[in-house]
């Protein structure tokens, strides 16, 4: 059986060992020092989950599911589903509101459940469904592989491969459309990012990096447009507030700027990163003539907050 290592799961998720503490602390995942691979889907569902609620909702949801439903694990055993500002959760053929201990239509085949009962022709569908889906992880992770061993080659025959297999596979466009960013072919780079960001519209990492990839050819306005995108689905974006910020300086939108290096502070002060920012933030309080509306011990003493957890995000996301 496939195991992940902890290590490795913080580097393929982009999580911080914080975020996964934290969620060990509240009881949503069990710690350890390896993880198979439907627990590794667990901590992904998560990583999602907290790019929209906080992780308290997450809990009470979780809870009320295990009261609801009598089911120990409601991340593994059902799949969350998100509606509006509510988790959902779709078990044995039915969708369910924990906290409010309802049940609400769903029009999906009940096939389509993977805890639901299921016989004949659609326990072959869910079968092969469920089949194909650990064939495509596993492809993923040794794409991984082929990357931190440096054989890029191999890795996007492979990112290849998931896409002509799942063209809406997101994580594999963006990290083939990253590979193609480092080698400078934005053209293709830019086709895979919106190929995720159509894939899954939640996805703030692609966002992120479309708008990186559109800095480098030049179309600032859709890049700044994709990187507002980013921090509209996560407003804890640090990355993407100081890709922003450095945007708004080139089109003369100090103010904005100002905004958005003081955002990037609350989730980093104390980066080379984060120096950068309070030097650009002294410079344009001294310029603007901004220091009445703007004086805050934050603005030249940022108090130190964690880090926001990425989406990514998708897959902290990087430039590129």
């Amino acid at each position: 059986m496939t195991r992940i290592r902890r290590q490795d799961v913080l580097r393929y998720l982009k999580l911080h060992a914080r975020q996964l503490q934290a969620w060990e602390h509240k009881g949503l995942v069990v710690r350890r020092d390896s993880y198979s691979l439907e627990e590794y889907g667990q901590l992904r569902t998560l990583r999602d989950l907290s790019a929209k609620f906080s992780s308290s909702s997450i809990c009470a949801s979780v809870g009320a599911m295990k009261s609801v439903a009598g089911i120990e694990n409601p991340l593994l055993e059902a799949r969350p589903v998100v509606a509006g500002s509510r988790v959902l959760f779709r078990h044995r053929g039915c969708v369910t509101e924990p906290i409010a201990r309802q049940f609400v239509f769903d029009f999906e085949p009940a096939w389509s459940d993977p805890n639901g009962p299921a016989t004949g022709k659609s326990a072959t569908i869910e079968m092969h469904s469920n089949a194909r889906e650990g064939r495509i992880t596993e492809m993923f992770l040794q794409a991984i592989r082929y990357e931190d061993a440096s054989e890029l080659d191999q890795a996007c025959e492979v990112y290849e491969r998931i896409i002509e297999k799942d063209p809406g596979h997101a994580p594999a466009c963006i990290n083939l459309g990253t590979i193609c960013y480092n080698r400078r072919q934005f053209v293709r780079a830019e086709r895979l990012y919106r190929s995720a960001t159509e894939a899954d519209p939640e996805y703030a990492l692609a966002f992120f990096d479309l708008g990186n990839v559109l800095d480098e050819l030049k179309r600032l306005p859709e890049a700044i447009a994709a990187y507002r995108t980013a921090i509209r689905l996560v407003p804890g974006y640090g990355d993407a507030h100081y890709n922003l910020a450095l945007a708004c300086e080139r089109t003369g939108e100090r103010r904005l700027a100002l905004r958005h290096w003081t955002a990037y502070l609350k989730v980093d002060s104390n980066s080379r990163w984060a120096a950068h920012a309070r030097k650009q933030i002294k410079k344009i309080l001294g310029t603007e003539s901004l220091s009445v509306v703007h004086r805050s011990p934050r603005v030249t003493e940022p108090r130190a907050l964690r880090r926001a957890s990425p989406l990514e995000s998708a897959t902290v996301p990087t430039a590129g």
